[in-house]
């Protein structure tokens, strides 16, 4: 048969060339940046602007989610292929710029030829159309099932199981959500609310980001819940999400988030976002976690039993909260630069319970030398950890990363005094405020505003298998590995103080304490 379509004929054409480009190229295989833990995390050849992520969910969260997720890109390299960060869904189809793209899996990435190459420099907008499935065990990350509906827990490395995207927190871009369900059910995500529509049984739900966000910070809450409105310094909306059950209950505990905000605004500067707020979630997570203006905690935390004591879920309310600034505005520019995150936090939180009631400070990070060289041998240094344990991806947030990185702070402030380790932490977060940031710089800014070089100082405490000698405190001595393993278990794994309990728990965190996230870890914060 003749062709005489001269559309026809170029489609065929097209269609032809993309399948000799195909051939021509290796077989897909997934990628990464080189991050030294997570080898396959993020992806070359492409710098990612925005997302826009669209989700519906039916109100039954043991199914999946039908979803399209639009990212605009620009290529830093020419492009004849690309890998995006994606599992645990159905891809129905891809489009780069409008137009068709051959699409292929590869481990946990999504690999695209497009039509086209993308030369260098262009921009590029590619959408998925997928699935986001919820089923499986809750402490892989990604959706997190509550006895109402969904919410994200996505550290380390598990938003890839919710959306595509690069999933690497060097790669940081502003967010859209658009989410439908039962209009029975609210909608919260990161960001402010920009739209509300309903349409018969649903309404769908649009919010935007006003900063960049790391994939691991998205959050997406859906549940019979109720949203509490108040202002905390500067006029700053404060947004909080409880199930709505116990809004009345929980109402004394979000009362204290505006106080909060201007504790850490007098110790770190302006609070770094737009709005704040926390997530109480019907799920017993073993964690919370530090979703960028949208902290995740576990309602058990808040109403356990008789109740843990008030300055301790306090401190672990702060803990998320400094993470606003330390992980979130500025995140790790790879995951071995975690410690800048939960040193921070950890040093947050623990100096706020001092204040409240809570143990001394100086005494905890005492007992954290006393294990630092027992924590280093059993996790690594804190900006070397060792590699997470096969199949624990969170395996990495070690008691290392907790106070054995807080005593990396504690140090720095024996050394440079208080005057000046208060400027450079307010320095670090102005200056490298929604961007990511590595060791090297904190570094050089320590050892600018300290007016020396602290290059040697960081070696020691960043990177020495052996805990250096505390400045000021030649008394401190670190126990052997072999005699502090001995002594009954500290730190993370035993990190909440029982009911009216121990005035004293040797560490807390974000992650989780019982799964496998930030939760196997060490820690009850994140």
């Amino acid at each position: 048969m003749l062709l005489t379509s001269r559309r026809l004929r170029a489609a065929l054409l097209a269609a032809a060339s993309t399948t000799l480009v195909a051939a021509a190229l290796p077989a897909p295989s997934p990628l990464g940046i080189g991050d030294r833990l997570f080898p396959y995390l993020g992806n070359p050849g492409y710098d990612v602007g925005s997302y826009d992520i669209g989700l519906t969910y039916t109100g039954v969260n043991t199914k999946p989610l039908s979803a399209t997720t639009t990212i605009d890109a620009t290529a830093t390299r020419r492009l004849d292929r690309f890998n995006l960060d994606f599992t645990h869904g159905t891809v129905r189809s891809v489009t780069v710029d409008g137009r068709p793209a051959a699409f292929a899996t590869a481990g946990e990435d999504l690999v695209i030829t497009p039509r086209h190459p993308v030369a260098e420099g262009d921009p590029m907008e590619v959408t998925v159309r997928h699935t986001s499935d919820p089923r499986g065990d809750n402490s892989a990350g990604g959706w997190i099932r509550t006895p109402d509906g969904l919410v994200m827990a996505n550290q380390a490395n598990a938003a890839h199981r919710v959306f595509p995207c690069d999933d690497h927190p060097s790669d940081k871009a502003y967010f859209t959500f658009h989410i439908s369900a039962p209009k029975k059910l609210t909608v919260v995500a990161n960001g402010e609310e920009t739209g509300e529509s309903t349409d018969g049984a649903d309404t769908t739900w649009t919010y935007r980001t006003r900063h960049p966000m790391a994939t691991e910070l998205a959050q997406v809450s859906i549940g019979t819940s109720a949203v509490v409105r108040s202002t905390g310094p500067h006029g700053l909306p404060v947004r909080s999400v409880v199930p709505a059950a116990d809004k009345k209950r929980l109402g004394p505990w979000l009362a204290k988030t505006p106080d909060m905000i201007q504790w850490m605004e007098q110790r770190v500067g302006r609070y770094p976002f737009s709005d704040y707020g926390v997530l109480i979630a019907g799920a017993n997570t073993g964690f919370e976690l530090e979703t960028q203006t949208l902290s995740l905690f576990e309602r058990s935390l808040f109403t356990a039993g008789d109740g843990y004591p008030s300055w301790y879920v306090d401190s672990l309310l702060v803990h998320e909260l400094a993470h606003q600034w330390f992980g979130d505005s500025v995140s790790p520019h790879r995951w071995s630069d975690v410690w800048l995150n939960e040193g921070h936090a950890t040093w947050y939180e623990g100096t706020y319970a001092q204040e409240h009631g809570g143990p001394d400070f100086a005494q905890r990070m005492h007992d954290a030398y006393t294990s630092s060289d027992a924590w280093r041998a059993a996790g690594g240094p804190p900006a070397a950890p060792k590699a997470p344990v096969p199949g624990k991806p969170i395996s990495i947030f070690r008691p290392v990363v907790y106070d054995g990185s807080a005593l990396v702070l504690y140090a720095l402030r024996q050394e440079v005094g208080a005057a000046t380790f208060s400027r450079i932490e307010r320095d670090w977060v102005r200056e490298n405020r929604d961007s990511s940031a590595s060791s090297a710089d904190f570094t050089a800014l320590a050892s600018r505003d300290a007016g020396r070089d602290l290059t040697a100082f960081f070696h020691g405490w960043l990177y020495g298998k052996k805990t250096p000698s505390m400045p000021g405190h030649p008394d401190w001595h670190s126990a052997k590995p072999a005699q502090h393993a001995a002594r009954p278990a500290k730190g993370p794994a035993a990190k909440r103080p029982a009911a009216k309990g121990p005035a004293h728990p040797t560490a807390t965190s974000s992650a989780p304490a019982v799964h496998g996230d930030k939760a196997s870890a060490a820690r009850s914060g994140a």
